[in-house]
């Protein structure tokens, strides 16, 4: 049940940021693992948004293997003078971060509706996260992709979940997932990196 296992991951990240301590990379790259598979259930429409997703946090979980911290390993990129430049692993932050974030607005949007069209959750999740980065062929791409989504229903069934234990997950991500997304915001404003590109 994916479901549950990122909720539990994400409830541990959430739970040791509150508790002060430094975001080790290599729970948070495995947590944001296990995310993958949710995008690959939503299907063409956020095929683009796998790739990417799958692409960087793959590098972030190789990048573990030798980096403690999300701070040590932006302070390494800030020294290397690399942040911005392509295939940066502080850029791969970025882009992981929103992935988790589509995904944060998402839930957040099932929950709130009563319907069984993933159509509007989903296009707020991608028309508040994503598509002030993209352009208008990917944009263009997504809105017809939107078309192809399967039902609430369908998803659950994916996941091997019923609505109501379902319900329980995706608000445990909510929560957890909106500590996480402001603790890495805050990693690139006290660094003065911003999050806007």
């Amino acid at each position: 049940r994916p479901l549950r296992k990122i909720s539990e991951a994400f409830n541990n990240i959430a739970n040791s940021i509150n508790s002060q301590q430094e975001l080790e990379l290599a729970p948070f790259s495995h947590a944001c693992s296990l995310v993958s598979p949710l995008f690959r259930c939503l299907g063409i429409a956020f095929k683009f948004a796998e790739m990417d997703y799958v692409a960087k946090v793959n590098d972030l979980c190789e990048t573990s293997k030798s980096i403690s911290t999300l701070q040590v390993m932006m302070e390494k990129d800030i020294a290397d003078d690399c942040v911005r430049k392509a295939g940066s692993h502080t850029r791969n932050l970025l882009r992981v971060k929103r992935g988790l974030d589509m995904v944060r607005v998402l839930f957040h949007q099932i929950l709130a509706s009563q319907d069984n069209s993933l159509k509007n959750p989903a296009s707020k999740a991608y028309g508040q996260v994503f598509s002030p980065y993209h352009g208008w062929a990917i944009r263009k791409a997504v809105a017809a992709g939107m078309y192809a989504l399967p039902t609430k229903a369908q998803l659950l069934q994916k996941l091997n979940e019923d609505e109501v234990s379902a319900r329980t997950e995706m608000q445990n991500y909510v929560t957890a997932c909106t500590i996480i997304v402001m603790y890495i915001d805050k990693l690139f404003q006290s660094r003065e990196l911003g999050t806007d590109w």
